[in-house]
């Protein structure tokens, strides 16, 4: 999803001039074809989240288009005045981006673990949170994000992940969830790179004659509530999953719209249960861990079904 942000990013800035982009000491490696090609547009802030935000916010009053970069927690909660105050208050056009969401540097403990961000952005108001599963989704969201006016977030993987989608995710309009796959006896809603283990839950229920609807909300806020009000009418078992906590996210926003619409469908939330994560290991390993990966939302819904 990094390598797919930074490609995207060449393009846009090559077209134009008023992008710059703000990193908090880190993306060398992925940011060096742009550090080449604009030099004069990315800007070392250092390790300096509440200032850099700031430097954004002021930038974007000159008309630029500000993307500020840095790994998971970092460009989040240190600088949640500047990001809510600076920023979205006066409708900045600023690009907050994350880098490394969930377990993604999980071998570096809890304060790398970015788990509470999308509760945390979501809440404020006027925000935009772009959540995409890979990097096809990754690549549409980001032309959609760079291009629409005012603050946003956006949670991205890391680089290597496995490609969910086929080819390029044509046509798609914000903030539509896509459909993955079909299936009539449970839905799985995912948010983010978690995507993987949702199509592979599909799989593993599937071979126990179990039909699951798989389908990726590659936009946390807006939702698309028009897709969601369709899976609450149609189904009676739906499943959240989220590498993320439970408390205010993405399974919190279905079950929101589900309590307002009083259809009858049960909703189970899968993700962090209001807890810090206190295990360091690589990402499939603490998924494994806390109940997340796809065996074990296979048989959550499994047993969701049953009750």
């Amino acid at each position: 999803m990094r390598d797919a942000f930074a490609r995207v990013l060449e393009e846009e800035m090559e077209q134009n001039e008023r992008i710059v982009l703000i990193t908090g000491d880190l993306g060398f490696g992925v940011l060096r074809q742009i550090h080449r090609r604009f030099p004069d547009r990315l800007i070392n802030a250092g390790i300096a989240e509440q200032g850099m935000v700031s430097m954004a916010a002021g930038l974007a009053t000159t008309g630029r288009t500000v993307l500020v970069y840095s790994i998971g927690n970092f460009p989040v909660l240190r600088p949640l005045e500047q990001i809510r105050n600076d920023c979205v208050y006066h409708k900045a056009d600023v690009k907050i981006v994350c880098v490394g969401g969930g377990f993604v540097y999980g071998s570096l403990g809890m304060s790398h673990h970015a788990t509470e961000d999308m509760s945390v952005m979501r809440a404020i108001p006027e925000m935009i949170c772009y959540t995409p599963g890979d990097p096809a989704e990754t690549e549409a969201v980001t032309h959609d994000m760079i291009w629409r006016k005012g603050t946003c977030y956006l949670r991205l993987g890391r680089g290597n992940e496995p490609k969910v989608h086929e080819g390029p995710v044509k046509g798609w309009s914000f903030p539509k969830a896509i459909t993955l796959r079909g299936g009539k006896d449970i839905a799985i809603l995912s948010c983010g790179g978690i995507l993987t283990q949702a199509m592979d839950a599909a799989e593993r229920l599937a071979e126990k004659g179990i039909s699951a609807r798989v389908v990726s909300f590659p936009c946390l806020k807006p939702l698309d509530t028009d897709t969601v009000k369709e899976l609450l009418a149609n189904f009676r078992r739906i499943i959240t999953v989220e590498e993320h906590t439970i408390i205010g996210g993405f399974g919190s926003a279905v079950c929101e719209l589900a309590a307002e619409e009083g259809t009858g469908c049960r909703v189970k939330r899968i993700g962090l249960n209001d807890c810090f994560t206190t295990v360091v290991g690589d990402r499939q390993y603490l998924r494994e861990i806390y109940g997340m990966d796809g065996e074990a939302i296979a048989d959550k819904a499994e047993a969701f079904l049953e009750e």
